[in-house]
């Protein structure tokens, strides 16, 4: 119960994270001292400065079942021999600890150039045409993931918590009637470009894979597709270069529109837990607020 007051009263800050992720070094036989905090979002990442690792720490247990599927896919993408990040082999994951699931991952040494659209799509096509083994057990994605813990515990204004309820009540009802007509098999679960790293060898890595799942493709093809048509996020050559590289475009599809609401109903939630950081933060979330109570608005967000 201390764990949980505690961590209903600080929140998921960077202070915590810093802490929670020391701990966990020394549980794992590592030296903490000096990681540096490269990312916080629903996870805080941290790289150290002793080893060649990067340490993972979740916003609360909840996060545990996500936690173990991450190091599950990591091994088996190692064996297939796909260019995925790897867990580190010789620790038992995930740690818990003080109800954060944390996990070890090898550092990637990035090159001089960032991952392209095309390269993207290619990714995504041989990912989808891997088939999940037997022993591998895989949850259905769930666009709604964590969302009612997000807008319940987010520190926004309270009539926001009450258009974003009302938001997430009609997604469901367009959700249930939207018709799937592609065959299931691996997803990502969070298919952006910044989501692969390019290593200092050339070779293209994709990451993070706390929303891998066995469900449809499309489910992947929707956050490229939305980043464009929606908030123009890429030229008009990045998304043809994605498109020809999968060989398809979501836009063309009947559920487009169905998919582009929960798309950008996630990335406002995602955002908002993380208000309390800073006001380019919190400024950003605003915009995007704003952006969901007009659907006809052009989409003035910025990428985060």
């Amino acid at each position: 119960m201390a764990v949980d007051a505690a961590r209903t009263e600080e929140g998921f800050t960077s202070a915590r994270a810093t802490r929670v992720m020391a701990a966990a070094c020394r549980a794992a036989g590592l030296d903490g001292r000096g990681a540096k905090l490269i990312r916080l979002g629903e996870n805080a990442l941290f790289r150290l400065a002793s080893a060649p690792v990067i340490v993972r720490v979740a916003r609360g247990e909840e996060w545990l079942p996500t936690a173990r599927t991450e190091v599950a896919v990591s091994l088996w993408l190692a064996e297939e021999g796909f260019p995925a990040a790897r867990i580190i082999e010789d620790l038992e994951q995930p740690f818990l600890i003080e109800g954060h699931p944390v996990t070890f991952w090898h550092l990637i040494v990035e090159g001089d150039r960032k991952a392209t659209y095309g390269e993207l799509g290619g990714v995504l096509q041989d990912l989808h045409s891997l088939t999940v083994p037997d022993g591998l057990e895989l949850p259905s994605f769930d666009p709604f993931d964590k969302q009612e813990l997000r807008m319940e515990r987010a520190v926004i204004p309270d009539d926001d918590k009450v258009f974003l309820r009302k938001r997430w009540r009609e997604l469901h009802d367009k959700y249930a009637e939207l018709k799937f007509e592609t065959p299931k098999g691996p997803v990502h679960g969070d298919a952006h470009v910044q989501n692969l790293m390019v290593d200092d060898q050339g070779r293209v890595i994709l990451i993070d894979f706390e929303a891998f799942c066995y469900d449809h493709p499309e489910w992947d093809l929707m956050v490229t597709s939305v980043e464009h048509h929606s908030l123009g996020w890429q030229t008009d050559e990045q998304y043809a270069d994605f498109v020809a590289a999968y060989g398809r475009d979501l836009y063309d599809w009947h559920g487009y529109e169905t998919l582009r609401g929960i798309q950008e109903f996630g990335m406002t939630t995602w955002l908002m837990q993380n208000v309390q950081e800073d006001e380019q933060t919190a400024a950003e979330y605003r915009r995007r607020i704003a952006g969901l109570r007009n659907d006809d608005a052009p989409r003035n967000w910025r990428p985060w």
